[in-house]
């Protein structure tokens, strides 16, 4: 069996798809890092809600899967780009924007909506969301950072940046749906 430990990395470079080398403290490898503690957040998000929250828990799922594809995207070179479109590997799905452009929509008219700020730990799924969106928020600007610099694909960074802007929108609101599900229980006790 290979091996994880390859100690390719142990002199601080790391491969990019399609074998070429950076520094780990490459901003896509950066960036890469934040998608990976997003999508590691959402799993929390996932552990902490109840088996009511099947829904959820399949569209938190669907978002994650769709992370780890963004990352792979990430981690193509500029002149590997065409390689990469070539090859099959999958991309982050353009139609996920509309999925979220959606659940914000149903939560809006579910009667969350932005008030101001909130504090964040009245309930551990509360919590969980809230975590899941300033990961969300550090992943989407070190992916402008990414975009700024040339490095993220030009045909795909507008529906990329778009649906991570969504998505803290999304996750800012679970948060409240969180917390005033957490009051009804309490006022119906």
């Amino acid at each position: 069996m290979k091996s994880i430990a390859t100690k390719a990395g142990d002199g601080g470079e790391t491969s990019l798809l399609f074998g070429r080398r950076v520094s780990k403290a490459d901003i896509r490898i950066e960036a890469n890092g934040c998608v990976d503690e997003l999508n590691v957040r959402l799993g929390l998000v996932k552990a902490a809600l109840s088996g009511e929250e099947a829904s959820t828990k399949v569209f938190i799922e669907r978002v994650q899967n769709n992370l780890v594809n963004l990352m792979g995207e990430v981690a193509v070179a500029p002149e590997d780009w065409a390689r990469y479109e070539a090859s099959g590997m999958p991309n982050f799905d353009a139609a996920l924007l509309g999925e979220l452009d959606a659940r914000v929509t149903q939560l809006e008219e579910g009667g969350f909506s932005f008030k101001g700020w909130a504090t964040p730990g009245r309930t551990p799924q509360a919590a969980a969301f809230d975590s899941a969106r300033t990961a969300c928020r550090a992943a989407e600007t070190a992916l402008v950072r990414v975009h700024e610099a040339g490095l993220l694909n030009p045909g795909r960074a507008g529906i990329i940046l778009a649906s991570l802007n969504r998505l803290s929108d999304a996750l800012w609101l679970e948060a409240r749906r969180q917390e005033s599900l957490a009051e009804a229980r309490t006022s119906g006790e």
